[in-house]
């Protein structure tokens, strides 16, 4: 049977939904399948669908809960593979940032999964969908999680190539080679790559300066025959425009400040003199007359008081607050992010609230750690 004659026996309508919508659709390291993209995105336009996917995404989540195995990170990376297939634009109201953020957050205190390959793909994902990715950075390496895979070294110096911060992601290549991660060949291979392009970025960055800018250099130096042409002729343009301006101030007569205006007016220039001004000081009783006068009593003088209304009640003081150890504190957390249910995480992926929630965490990916674990 050929391909054309089995399509019309199958009775489906159509095998191309993500011709229609392929722009929106996200990008996947391993791939996507052609069958569970084109089911996924026909939920754009069936509201049935629609809803079957978030109940199959309520019962992933609830089967977190449910796993009893040995190994609890599985379900969480099985959680987070079907959301990426079943919502490919991976939008806001996916919830997989959420997703993201609760994982990490459940296992980051777990010494077991602190060099686990898997958990440390899911911090880089995470990673590429915060607006500043070096926090997550900085939190793994004062943490020590996934510092023995290269995945975490390259993935760093790469973010830090892209804000234009060469030295600082050179350091970091150089610390994942020193450090032996592993695998060291997929290493070096990436910072091969990265050498390359660091010597072609001095040249691009020299041809966007601008013509008049004159060459830093070293006393002593020779400048070459280009250079030294354009400072030549930047001098002798210089010299030619400050001569221009001292002729335009030559020409330009002075205006001389004259006081006797009210001469040339026909009035007389002479102050006129106060008929009651000193012409003599006077003695010495009359000089010190300002101290002269006779202290009184302030008891005498009172002064008007304004009425303030009586308080009913006692006010009531300032709660005292109480210290709390950080490292006490942290087991308590531990604990109870441990015997937490998915229950109050399953109400924030079906809320109102998870286009906001999302966009507080790609602004502050670590805002629901507690605070000493983060980097200081």
């Amino acid at each position: 049977m050929d391909p054309e004659t089995e399509f019309l026996a199958s009775n489906r309508r159509t095998g191309n939904e993500w011709e229609l919508f392929k722009e929106n659709v996200r990008l996947l390291k391993r791939g996507r399948n052609v069958d569970v993209l084109n089911h996924a995105l026909k939920a754009h336009t069936n509201d049935q669908l629609k809803k079957s996917l978030l109940e199959n995404r309520r019962s992933l989540i609830e089967a977190i809960d449910e796993y009893k195995g040995d190994d609890p990170l599985q379900p969480w990376l099985d959680c987070i593979k079907w959301v990426q297939e079943a919502f490919p634009p991976g939008g806001d109201f996916s919830g997989l940032v959420l997703i993201y953020e609760q994982c990490v957050r459940a296992f980051w205190h777990s010494d077991r999964y602190k060099n686990d390959l898997r958990y440390l793909k899911i911090w880089l994902e995470y990673a590429e969908h915060c607006s500043d990715a070096e926090v997550i950075y900085n939190f793994l390496d004062a943490n020590d999680i996934g510092k023995t895979h290269s995945a975490y070294y390259v993935a760093y110096a790469l973010h830090l190539e892209s804000k234009c911060k060469m030295k600082a992601a050179n350091d970091i290549f150089n610390l994942g080679i020193s450090s032996n991660a592993q695998p060291i060949g997929k290493l070096k291979e990436a910072y091969k790559k990265f050498l390359v392009r660091s010597m072609r970025r001095p040249k691009a960055v020299e041809e966007e300066l601008k013509e008049d800018d004159l060459p830093i250099r070293s006393f002593g130096t020779i400048l070459s025959r280009g250079e030294n042409q354009r400072q030549d002729s930047k001098t002798i343009f210089d010299h030619g425009r400050t001569k221009s301006k001292t002729d335009q101030v030559r020409r330009t007569p002075l205006s001389i400040y004259n006081d006797n205006t009210d001469v040339m007016r026909g009035h007389d220039s002479k102050p006129k003199t106060d008929s009651n001004s000193w012409h003599t000081l006077g003695g010495r009783a009359e000089r010190n007359k300002e101290n002269n006068a006779m202290p009184a009593k302030w008891a005498s003088y009172k002064i008007p008081q304004r009425p303030v209304p009586r308080s009913i009640g006692p006010v009531p003081s300032a709660p005292i607050e109480v210290f709390v150890d950080e490292e006490c504190a942290e087991k308590q957390e531990v604990h109870d992010e441990k015997d937490k249910t998915s229950s109050l995480q399953l109400r924030e992926l079906d809320g109102r609230n998870i286009k906001r929630e999302t966009e507080l965490l790609r602004e502050n990916p670590l805002r629901n750690f507690p605070s000493n674990s983060l980097p200081r």
